[in-house]
């Protein structure tokens, strides 16, 4: 059969790459649909090279939907909301993924265009989601993004050649682009740190978006700290990072529940710098969005709501690594899912079983 990846932004690679190898171990044509107007398409030639399928370049979703009824595949794998469902279900079966398992609403939202089937991670979000769309098709696999690391396929990184000391503990800071914790961070925050190495995985559009340059110099003057190491443009997938680290720093993203699924400490960074209409009088947008997520990772493991909370907090978790261990279990349980590695299994068995 012939499977299309919906490729809008980069980082649903990760997630996605699990499913393509067990397509092809089975023998069947995977090819990338990626979108020029949201992706570099020459800094991400290398990036799309270690992917066994052919990318294909559209320049926008009437372009792709162009390309799909072109193409007519048996099945098109989506990490989002797409319009023109009407137009190719006439000759294709579509599949959405959720690209992460963070606390946001949109996780549920990108249900609003109902897709042949959803696969979704946890019981819990396989139980909200069908109350929210009842008519729908939702089958629970589990996580592919998180495969590689429960197969112990995931090498990680090579700290000695990035200058880093293999021998210490390692941190590491994953700030999303919106709500951020990036810019509460001090200009040199890693002499704070001087005792562990320091990986920091900013989110992509932290990288490739023009809004986001003060993001971007705080991330240069970090990156001259010899503990630390900035991830680039390449490094789209945060799973090596994630093997190398001890702890994890984030704000309410899905990297929080990635991270605990592996049975390591998170603090959750409660600081926040702001864009204009999340502050002053709109600060009620911002508790609209996101406040009244907060119960959804409340327990998921220490919170800190201050950069300085943070000096006592690290070697505090990193000496009590266990204490929110149970809470990380039942998070696991609810949110990510099967930890098994067989969640690409189970997404290709289903997308074969009902051609």
């Amino acid at each position: 059969m012939l499977v299309l990846f919906d490729t809008l932004n980069m980082y649903y690679l990760p997630q996605y790459t699990p499913i393509i190898q067990q397509l092809r171990i089975n023998n069947h044509q995977v090819k990338l649909i990626c979108y020029s107007n949201k992706n570099d398409h020459a800094a991400l030639e290398k990036v799309l090279a270690q992917v066994d399928a052919e990318p294909i370049w559209v320049n926008s979703e009437s372009d792709a939907r162009d390309t799909y009824l072109k193409l007519k595949p048996d099945w098109i794998l989506f990490g989002n909301k797409f319009e023109h469902l009407d137009d190719i279900h006439v000759y294709s079966k579509t599949a959405q993924l959720g690209h992460g398992v963070g606390p946001k609403p949109s996780y549920y939202h990108k249900s609003c265009t109902p897709m042949t089937v959803r696969f979704i991670e946890g019981s819990l979000r396989l139980a909200t989601i069908k109350q929210l769309y009842p008519n729908d098709n939702f089958v629970q696999v589990g996580f592919s993004k998180l495969d590689p690391m429960y197969n112990n396929e995931e090498a990680g990184l090579d700290l000695a050649s990035l200058g880093l000391d293999p021998s210490k503990q390692t941190i590491l800071y994953a700030p999303t682009f919106n709500p951020s914790s990036l810019e509460c961070f001090p200009d040199n925050w890693p002499e704070d740190f001087s005792q562990y190495n320091v990986l920091i995985k900013p989110h992509s559009l932290t990288i490739t978006r023009a809004k986001y340059k003060k993001q971007r110099t705080k991330l240069k003057k970090w990156a001259h700290f010899n503990n630390v190491y900035v991830a680039n443009e390449q490094d789209i997938s945060l799973l090596p990072f994630m093997k190398n680290a001890d702890i994890l720093l984030s704000e309410a993203s899905s990297t929080l529940f990635e991270f605990a699924a592996l049975n390591k400490p998170v603090i959750v960074c409660n600081f926040f710098k702001l864009k204009w209409t999340y502050r002053g009088i709109f600060k009620f947008r911002f508790e609209k969005r996101f406040g009244k997520d907060n119960v959804l990772y409340s327990g998921i493991g220490l919170h800190a709501n201050s950069y300085s909370a943070l000096i006592e907090a690290i070697p505090q978790q990193l000496n009590e690594s266990q204490e929110y261990k149970e809470n990380r279990l039942q998070y696991t349980k609810e949110h990510v899912g099967p930890t098994d590695g067989l969640a690409s299994v189970r997404i290709v068995d289903y997308l074969q079983a009902n051609l």
